[in-house]
């Protein structure tokens, strides 16, 4: 039996465009596109500012900075 399951902070992407009705890329633009760097700065900012809970902003800040490492 073979599990594709997301691991890590992609596990949380279906739930994310379910629950705000957005696609994960919406998030990673606005993340991409903030004057914003640090990972708490952000993950405040999508809290506050688009109503995201803590696990699904964290989640999605260090996805998209993660990407941004390589």
């Amino acid at each position: 039996m073979s599990t594709d399951a997301a691991k890590g902070p992609a596990s949380y992407f279906p739930s994310i465009e379910k629950k705000y009705g957005q696609p994960i890329a919406h998030w990673k633009e606005l993340i991409r596109n903030s004057p914003l760097t640090r990972h708490m700065e952000l993950v405040a900012w999508l809290k506050a500012e688009h109503g995201l809970g803590h696990g699904h902003a964290n989640a999605l800040v260090k996805h998209t900075l993660d990407e941004g490492a390589k």
